[in-house]
């Protein structure tokens, strides 16, 4: 048996690829489905079944259109009820691919339908566990999302089922098991999870906090419960494309890859009022953009800021990418399910600014030039990185505003003073930036580097910055 995690760090995303003697299944694979043909034509296997360990909220299932593509059929766990054609398994059912098996252990609590695949090799032995977001290297998965689609269940309801079945379910299994999980450290889908994307369930057992022999259900609901975040907005709009439905990534790329001339994309912008979104990164977009466009670079976490910052799925978009960069982006998006993008800037930003077209530009200051301005008297500073980033440790007097929270604090930036913005690197801030400047505001500066600049000068050093004792 042959067990490959796929892992893409975008989206902090692990799908599975299992074959034995010319037969291959496929574990909640992303959009994108032709890296998993491709894999089974090396193999020479055809790919048998699509296993989903449940309707996913942070992307865009691949299960669709790899039944279409290659006839495979998709199965999901117990309760699930999808939109369309599929297998829905009972708990303890066991398929064979090729000459292994892959048994179904229903645990819910994440979701409801949540199920777990049990790995057994060509001579019957145990091998691992395909948890999906039950169980996470580290952590267990959140359980407040499937009360956004199903109204009757509270996230407390679901932390005791997920409560009975890691005690019921997962933790009387082999220590031997390799856990295989379908998020790594990054995605919003847990909380604490580890840098590692496997481990053994023995391991497991021993280090993370919700597998505690000694916990009772309660501990185990506050605990779980306690520093849960909102979820991003688009979550429940993907839950509600795995379960009903999508077009097929093919027609979506046709419609959208439409290169548009200078003059034809500032018509489409004005006919439509798409959104403009510009991909390139910070650096260069500070430096010269297309007015009243967005930044949000494909070199940082591009699939889950857009999904937080653009809360309609729905919403048009036209592209400004780096040359050839388009067909990226557009997969990015179309991930987490922004299926509408109507084109994009032909010859990227070069061609506007060669067009001798305005551009607009953001100001950029070195942690040097921050530091300068401390030292010289407090300036208006914005840190737009998330709550318990800015509580861990930050510039004394700065204001915290978390990027995905901005939309609705515009009203705490000034239009009539000059204030400056930071982040951890100048990824999120250039977002927040671009925003404010689509909106109106002009007299701001982003600092370049971030944080993480702005600590290694004598600011980082001194009275200036507040540690968490201070707080």
């Amino acid at each position: 048996m042959n067990v490959e995690q796929i892992y893409t760090g975008c989206l902090a995303h692990a799908a599975y690829y299992v074959e034995s003697n010319g037969e291959a299944a496929i574990f909640d694979p992303l959009r994108e489905v032709q890296p998993y043909i491709d894999r089974a034509a090396k193999d020479r296997a055809r790919i048998k079944y699509v296993f989903e360990t449940h309707f996913h909220a942070d992307f865009v299932s691949g299960h669709l259109d790899l039944k279409k593509k290659t006839g495979a059929e998709i199965v999901f766990g117990p309760t699930a009820k999808p939109g369309y054609a599929a297998l829905i398994a009972s708990d303890g059912q066991v398929f064979k691919v090729g000459d292994c098996q892959i048994k179904v252990i229903h645990t819910p609590g994440h979701t409801m339908e949540s199920t777990t695949y049990l790995l057994i090799d060509e001579q019957g032995q145990e091998h691992g566990i395909i948890t999906g977001d039950t169980l996470f290297i580290g952590d267990v998965g959140r359980p407040d999302l499937a009360q956004h689609v199903v109204s009757e269940l509270t996230e407390e309801k679901l932390a005791g089922h997920l409560y009975d079945s890691l005690r019921n379910k997962i933790m009387p299994l082999s220590d031997a098991l390799i856990v295989y999980p379908n998020h790594g450290a990054g995605s919003a889908c847990g909380k604490m999870m580890s840098q590692e994307t496997t481990d053994t369930l023995g391991h497991q057992k021993k280090v993370n906090y919700a597998l505690r022999p000694d916990m009772t259900k309660e501990e185990f609901i506050q605990e779980l419960l306690t520093g849960l975040t909102p979820p991003p907005g688009y979550f429940p709009q993907n839950v509600l494309m795995n379960i009903k439905g999508y077009d097929s990534l093919d027609a979506v790329m046709d419609r959208a890859k439409i290169p548009l001339s200078v003059e034809a994309f500032e018509a489409v912008a004005n006919e439509t009022g798409a959104l403009m979104l510009d991909t390139r990164d910070a650096e260069d977009f500070a430096k010269g953009f297309v007015p009243n466009s967005i930044n949000i670079g494909l070199e940082g976490s591009f699939a889950q800021w857009v999904g937080e910052m653009i809360p309609d799925l729905r919403q048009k978009i036209l592209l400004i990418t780096y040359p050839n960069k388009q067909e990226e982006a557009l997969t990015r998006l179309s991930r987490v399910g922004y299926d509408h993008t109507i084109g994009f800037m032909e010859g990227g930003f070069d061609s506007w600014k060669d067009s001798g077209k305005d551009f607009g530009t953001i100001d950029r200051i070195t942690p040097q030039e921050f530091e300068t301005a401390v030292a010289s008297g407090t300036p208006l500073v914005f840190d737009v990185r998330r709550k318990s980033e800015f509580e861990s440790e930050h510039v004394l007097g700065a204001h915290n505003v978390p990027l995905n929270d901005i939309n609705q604090h515009l009203s705490q930036f000034p239009k009539d003073r000059p204030f400056v913005l930071y982040c951890a690197g100048g990824y999120r801030s250039m977002i927040a930036c671009s925003i404010l400047k689509q909106r109106g505001w002009n007299n701001l500066k982003d600092v370049v580097e971030g944080f993480g600049g702005i600590a290694k000068t004598n600011v980082g050093r001194s009275e200036y910055i507040c540690p968490t004792t201070m707080l």
